[in-house]
């Protein structure tokens, strides 16, 4: 099951990531095409703004999917609505606070990004201070749109997701052909293109939360000022990751102008965007990981952890190498998009991105296994792992080989920089291990005590009626081997069966999908845990047996039984899952 869901919500959650980088692959075609060398050069330079409000949106992501992974996966709705309702809070208040402060401070902004200072000969000032201005007045949007992702991932809503990418990317594309042959309104215009559009999307998808079957609840008194600090405490490792990517670009930048002027810039805006849309598909796999890996620490489950260590790294190597060996064949017709008829920068901008491509495996591993510690709680591991991927090892290699490789070098650092990032976090594997290993468990970075040992945990996936009869049986003989008495046994074997019937009886035959359940017996010092999951159809016994109480003894006989007999029963619905978890 965790295999079907990794993949169910990685195709949304890259299209997802693709959300605000598609606008901006859209505005540079559109840019290179009908406006020129020299708008694609203020487009580039315009970029780290734009980096800035993203790396808060994904700060804020990165929060919300460890809180919430935490507070769902013990089933503590309480606090998953009021890390809902501090997100809202911060999303709202930075976006208009920054919307104030880049429309007050455009022009000394533009020239600190690189632009110079306003006089005639200097198009790139004026270019630049436009597409800041019209890409900032859909800040809100933007930033909504990103927090608004991991709930819908949370809640199941992932069609939705897709919906509001899909929108969003038309939208785009018919307000840039309006701006560029009908409205004339230059780089403002393309800014504010991709403004609309992320109003769009968020008009989209706000459509759910404003639902009364809407799973979570703004509770604004719940926002404290502590929730909101622990919130973007969790996300600074993503802040770090996305300001390392901004000084990095701010960096090249400079080394570029400084090797081939203008035309190296806008080549490197092209490889930019193009990588960036490439990295879609490593930090959707992340992004994925972070919130299963949060959700299963919490759950204690060693095993599940496991298999998604084994399951990320699989995705990461094969879709990779895939995009590598697309990029390699048709960098030219990629760049060719934006670029087509400068041929001096064209051919720069094509052999750069092949050679920032060879990056893109090594890449990916880095940001699937840095976003999966940040989930087990390896905060600081993940922090640095950020800063040397994205800013020091690339800047230093950079620094070192354009001086005798000119822009190659630029190209090829990205390739050393990730390499070596790799290699350092498996030696700090290898040393918090004690040997060499590349096993999942060796990767998985937990405490020997975390959860309880294997032989204290009985797992099993059931398709069928006459499995769920086999996992009764197997439950009463794994407590009789455990020690619990012939009547401890029977209980915990006929809780397995009544609730396992219940869901291949009633949830199995309400459509056509596959379904299955998966079992877990947890023996602790102190409790006997069984954790039920399932792929159907939203259902949850424990309000169901208080929704239909009566003083007929037999109706509803098996879930009545069954919630009589534990200690506490509690229910939530994450990833679109069943989750039950019955203390005895």
């Amino acid at each position: 099951m965790i295999k079907k869901t990794f993949r169910q919500m990685l195709v949304t959650q890259i299209l997802s990531a693709m959300t605000v980088l598609i606008c901006m692959m859209i505005d540079n075609i559109m840019i290179g095409r009908f406006l020129g060398v020299d708008s694609v050069s203020a487009y580039g330079l315009a970029s780290p703004v734009l980096l800035i409000f993203a790396a808060f949106g994904s700060m804020l992501t990165a929060g919300i999917q460890v809180m919430c992974g935490k507070t769902m996966g013990a089933g503590d709705m309480d606090g998953t609505n009021a890390c809902y309702s501090a997100a809202v809070t911060l999303a709202v208040s930075v976006s208009v606070a920054g919307l104030i402060l880049v429309i007050a401070f455009t022009g000394p902004l533009s020239t600190l990004l690189g632009a110079g200072v306003p006089s005639p000969d200097n198009d790139v000032f004026f270019l630049t201070k436009d597409y800041l201005r019209g890409f900032i007045i859909g800040a809100p949007a933007f930033i909504s749109a990103q927090i608004m992702v991991p709930f819908m991932q949370i809640s199941g809503n992932r069609v939705r997701l897709v919906v509001a990418v899909a929108f969003m990317t038309v939208f785009n594309i018919l307000f840039d052909i309006l701006n560029v042959f009908v409205f004339h309104g230059g780089m403002f215009g393309m800014g504010l293109a991709s403004s609309l559009s992320y109003y769009v999307a968020f008009s989209i998808g706000v459509v759910y939360f404003l639902k009364r079957d809407c799973i979570f609840k703004l509770r604004t008194k719940a926002v404290t000022p502590r929730l909101c600090g622990e919130l973007l405490k969790y996300g600074i490792p993503t802040v770090i990751n996305q300001v390392s990517v901004v000084l990095l670009v701010f960096v090249l930048n400079k080394i570029l102008l400084g090797l081939g002027g203008n035309l190296a810039v806008a080549a490197y805006s092209v490889i930019s965007t193009i990588g960036s849309l490439c990295y879609c598909f490593g930090s959707g796999i992340g992004s994925v990981s972070l919130l299963l890996a949060s959700i299963f620490r919490s759950d204690e489950d060693r095993t599940a952890l496991r298999s998604l260590m084994r399951t990320m790294i699989s995705h990461a190597a094969v879709i990779d190498s895939a995009v590598i060996i697309v990029i390699q064949l048709a960098a030219t017709f990629l760049v060719g998009l934006f670029l087509p008829g400068n041929p001096e920068t064209k051919e720069l901008a094509a052999r750069g991105l092949r050679l920032f491509s060879l990056s893109l495996l090594s890449c990916a591993m880095n940001t699937t296994l840095k976003n999966y510690f940040n989930g087990v709680g390896h905060t600081r591991f993940t922090e640095i792992i950020s800063f040397i991927q994205n800013f020091l090892f690339t800047t230093i290699f950079a620094f070192i080989l354009s001086r005798s490789m000119g822009t190659d070098g630029v190209w090829i650092a990205y390739v050393c920089g990730e390499t070596l990032t790799l290699l350092i976090i498996a030696v700090v594997v290898w040393i918090r291990n004690g040997r060499i290993s590349f096993s999942a468990d060796a990767f998985s970075l937990l405490p020997r005590d975390f959860g309880v040992q294997e032989k204290d945990c009985m797992e099993m996936t059931i398709r069928s009626a006459q499995e769920a009869a086999v996992a009764s049986r197997s439950a009463f003989e794994f407590c009789k081997t455990h020690g619990e008495n012939d009547r401890n046994s029977m209980l915990i074997s006929l809780c397995v069966e009544e609730m396992v019937n219940n869901i291949v009886q009633h949830g199995f035959k309400r459509d056509k999908k596959d379904h299955s359940v998966d079992i877990r017996i947890l023996f602790k010092e102190d409790s006997r845990i069984i954790r039920i999951r399932d792929n159907c159809v939203n259902f949850d016994p424990t309000k169901y047996v208080e929704l239909h109480r009566t003083d007929d003894p037999v109706a509803h006989i098996g879930l009545r039984m069954v919630m009589n007999m534990v200690k506490s029963a509690n229910y939530v619905n994450s990833l679109g899952l069943n989750n039950l978890t019955l203390t005895l």
